[in-house]
Order: C-alpha cells, then structure tokens, then sequence
C-alpha cells in the first residue's frame, strides 16, 4: 500500500515539476506571501473565526465572551456597535447571532488544530504563548489556510484553463485574474474572510464535475457514466462550499444542468444512449429487451445516481442546520441574510457595471438609497476590468464546448442575480472591490485564457502582456489607496472620479517613500493585537 501510496506522490510530483505554468503561479504565490497581513479584525473575520475559537475551548457556540474579547484587542473595528448589540440577540436561544457560515471554519479546522498542539508543546518548553485561540499562532493558521487555499483554487482554475488553452495563455490569464482583482486583497490583506476558501471549493467542486463529465466532446463519442465515488465526492464538496458561503450553492446549477441534458437525451435516444457498456464496464444487456424497459431503466440508473448525490449533498450541510438551529431557533439562515433578499434583484446589472445605480428597469418597485451613489463607482467591472476581458472570451468556449459553456455562463448569471437580489448591500461598501464574485475566478480564468490563446496569433506575447501588467498594477494602487495612503477618504467606499485617477498616479512614487515600512514595519499602518 505505501509503494503504491509513493509511486502515486511521485507521479504527482513529476507533473507539478513539468509544467511550467504551475510552478510559475506557486513561485509568485511564494514571492507575494512575506506582504501578507494575517490578523483578525472586523466583524466578519471575527464572525468567520469565532467558530473555531468557541468549539474548541468554550465547548459552546455562545460567542458573546469572543466578541468581546474581540471589541477589546480592536476597539475601533465596529464590532461594539454591531456584534454585540441587544438586537443581535437571537429571543429564542438568547445567544448573540452569526450570520457566517461555517464552511470555511470546518476547512480551516486542521491548521487551527495543529497551530494548538504546537502552542501546547511549545510552552511544554517554557515558552509561555497564551493558549486560548486570541493570540498570534491560532490568528497566523487560520489566515495561512485562508491564503494557500486561494492558492489551490487559482491552480484549480489554471488547470481547467489548460484544457482549452495554451500554457502561457492559461498562465497569464490565472496570474492575471489573481492579481487584478480582489482575490489578491483577500489572500493577503483581509486573509480570514471566506472567499479565497471558498474559491478553492468551487474550483474543486467544478473540477471534479468537469472531469467526471457523462457528456462526450462531440456527438459521435459515447457519454460515459460517472461512478458513485464521483457523486459522492460532488456532494461532499457541494456541502462544505454551500456551507462556506450559502450563495456559492448556486454553482450547483452545473450538475443540474447535466443531469436536464442527460434525461433529454434518454428520452430523445430511447435509452440507447447507455445500450453500450454498462456502469461497471462490461456489456449491457438492454439491447436484449425493447425500447420502454431499456429506457426506464437508464432513467432508473441515472435517477438512484442524482438520489446518492441528493443525499450526499444533504448529509454535508448538516453541520450547517445545526448550527442555525442552535443560534437562531430553527434550521435556516438569520433574518439579516434572508431580510435582504428582494427575488427580482433590482441591481443584477449594476453588481457589473453600474451606470446608474437605481433599481433596474424590470423592478419598479424597489427602491433604497443606493441610487444616490455615482455611477461608476462600485460595479464589479469598473472596479476590475480583467473581469470584463474574461466574460468575452468566454464567448470563445462555444465551440469547444457547448455544454460546458451553457453551465459556467448560467452559474456566473446566477451569482450575479443573487447578489442584484441584496437591495441595500449590492454595493459591498466598505469592502474592497467586489468580493463576492471571486469565487467564479475559474469562469474568468478559462474565458481569459481562451481571449489569450486567439490574440496571441494575432498581435503575439508581448501584445498580451503589456495590457496584463498595466491591469494588475493598477488594481495594486488601488489596494495601497484603500488601505493606507488614501484610507482616510474611504475609497472602499467607491471609486471617486477624477480623484482616483490621481491617487493612482501618485501611488507608485508614495510607495518607494515608504518602500521599507511596506515591506518590513507594515503593521503599523494596521491595528490588531497580532499584526507585529
């Protein structure tokens, strides 16, 4: 078993080594990781964390002594007038509410695991760290796990990119969707927020539906059935990243989409689709009986497959109907998440572009004080065009794949329908680019890759990456703006034209000024107890 074990390892070893591409986004992840931050502060970091800190040495998911503890090290971080207000306390339970998921607790779970043993064994020899989860080594693995899951998440989407394109195509088109958009933010400045986990899950999850596909390249290939290992594997990871971010359930929408095209397919072939080898690799008997039976029985086979996928997926998310139950009373999501939701999402188009912030046109009746924002401040693609550059390519996709491309355009519509949905919060104020379509980082990937590869024969390397360079340095300056030379204006707030502009130019100059504290004395333009 363990020869078997090794000779897999290294199997897997001389393939990372051979390509390129993957030791080239490592070695950047690498070079990128000593400007990290990893530290705890406002309120929905803490709401992440607390999970973990609580289970593990409260034994309760009673977080009001965390929040405190919390409101104490960061007294200017919000979370006294937020968390620990009367109103967030849940009547029925009388505990103080959390309207994070658990999902990227539970993955975060085994760093934060090993970070206490290795607390406890290091104060064996004397050396004194505080074992309660508040101090610096429980804070540096969670924030780590954050970061090397977005890692493997951008690999993830690297690989699926690499099926459709070159590898300098994949390369600079994962390189660039990194780093010019605010999954570089999240992977080094604001690290124990959920989305750099979460894109990992839905990398994987997309990965594991992609190479387990029951559909062929071309009409004449035969479909193959997936197995029950690959069901249950997308049910598993279909849970924990439903339960990392509730809205990312929606990627779901890929296997759905399969399953539709597979029936109509039965139904159009009468069973014959699956007349050849049966699920287990040998010779299937249908052809020995006519069209109905045969017909009902691929229905069969396919349906008890969707049914142990169903119940995988039911099985995972149970850690999360538990936790609603024991917070809020009842097994579904607090009253701030579900409150915010109006179903006809009257923002869907400004979450993209948002040339008017009122609501759209098909939804008259709602309203709320965002249409006083100016235009061209918050929407996604205003914030980072590599976006932008990355849908069109995925108009490319069509050829190569239609399946594939019907079900990562209606997942991507699907995430921007639901954030249109939140009225008051579409906007993400306060937060740092548009955070909450990260984790379709694989969809922006591949759809760049492929815009890579077409423009590569016309205008060569060199025409492509130029424009690579100038978007990723430019969403840089705006990270040092929002967060330290121009933090007290707020630009997370939006993008304040012509203002930017100018912070922008004069962002790299004021970065070689403090070039030394940038590198080396960054915690002092940040507070919390264990950025030092």
């Amino acid at each position: 078993m363990m020869s078997v074990l090794t000779i897999r390892v290294r199997q897997i070893t001389s393939r990372v080594c051979a390509d390129r591409g993957l030791l080239a986004l490592m070695a950047l992840f690498a070079l990128l990781l000593p400007l990290a931050t990893p530290r705890v502060y406002a309120t929905d970091e803490v709401q992440y964390y607390v999970y973990l800190r609580s289970l593990r040495f409260d034994g309760d998911l009673d977080f009001a002594n965390d929040y405190r503890r919390f409101a104490e090290l960061n007294p200017r971080s919000g979370i006294e007038g937020s968390l620990l207000q009367p109103n967030r306390i849940r009547p029925v339970t009388g505990l103080y509410g959390n309207i994070a998921p658990v999902g990227a607790a539970i993955v975060w779970a085994p760093f934060f695991l090993l970070a206490d043993a290795l607390v406890h064994l290091a104060n064996l020899f004397g050396a004194g760290i505080p074992a309660d989860g508040f101090s610096a080594p429980y804070i540096y693995a969670v924030c780590y796990a954050s970061a090397l899951y977005g890692l493997l998440g951008v690999l993830l989407s690297y690989r699926l990119a690499r099926r459709f394109a070159s590898g300098f195509a994949a390369t600079l088109a994962s390189a660039t969707i990194w780093l010019a958009s605010p999954l570089v933010f999240y992977m080094y400045v604001q690290m124990p927020f959920a989305h750099a986990t979460g894109l990992f899950l839905t990398a994987l999850f997309l990965t594991i539906w992609y190479e387990t596909r029951e559909w062929g390249r071309s009409e004449a290939e035969a479909e193959r059935e997936r197995g029950w290992r690959g069901w249950l594997a997308l049910g598993l990871v279909g849970g924990l990243m439903t339960m990392t971010r509730e809205q990312l359930g929606l990627f779901l929408l890929a296997p759905v989409i399969e399953a539709l095209w597979r029936y109509a397919r039965l139904v159009q072939n009468g069973g014959a689709a699956t007349s050849g080898t049966g699920a287990d690799g040998g010779r299937s008997d249908t052809g020995r009986s006519g069209p109905q039976p045969r017909l009902y029985r691929a229905f069969g086979r396919l349906a008890l497959r969707h049914a142990l996928f169903i119940a995988t997926f039911a099985v995972a998310i149970t850690p999360q109907l538990l936790v609603y139950q024991i917070l809020n009373g009842a097994p579904r999501p607090a009253g701030e998440v579900s409150g915010k939701i109006n179903w006809c999402s009257p923002h869907f188009i400004d979450t993209l572009i948002d040339f008017n912030p009122a609501p759209d046109f098909w939804c008259p009746d709602a309203s709320d004080f965002t249409a006083t924002f100016p235009p061209f401040s918050r929407g996604a693609l205003v914030w980072s065009p590599a976006l932008g550059l990355g849908l069109i390519g995925m108009t490319l996709l069509w050829r190569r794949d239609r399946l594939l491309t019907v079900a990562l355009t209606m997942t991507f519509l699907a995430q921007t329908w639901i954030n249109g949905a939140f009225g008051t919060t579409w906007h993400l104020t306060g937060a740092f680019g548009f955070r909450r379509l990260i984790e379709c980082t694989p969809i922006f990937v591949v759809g760049l890759a492929l815009l890579n590869d077409a423009l590569i024969r016309r205008i060569g390397r060199f025409g492509i990456l130029l424009p690579a360079v100038i978007l990723i340095a430019w969403n840089f300056g705006l990270v040092l703006n929002a967060t330290i030379f121009n933090a007290e204006t707020n630009l997370r707030r939006g993008l304040t034209w012509p203002d930017v502009w100018r912070w922008q130019m004069e962002a790299p100059l004021r970065a070689l000024r403090l070039a030394g504290d940038l590198l080396f004395r960054r915690c002092r333009f940040f507070e919390n107890q264990t950025c030092e």
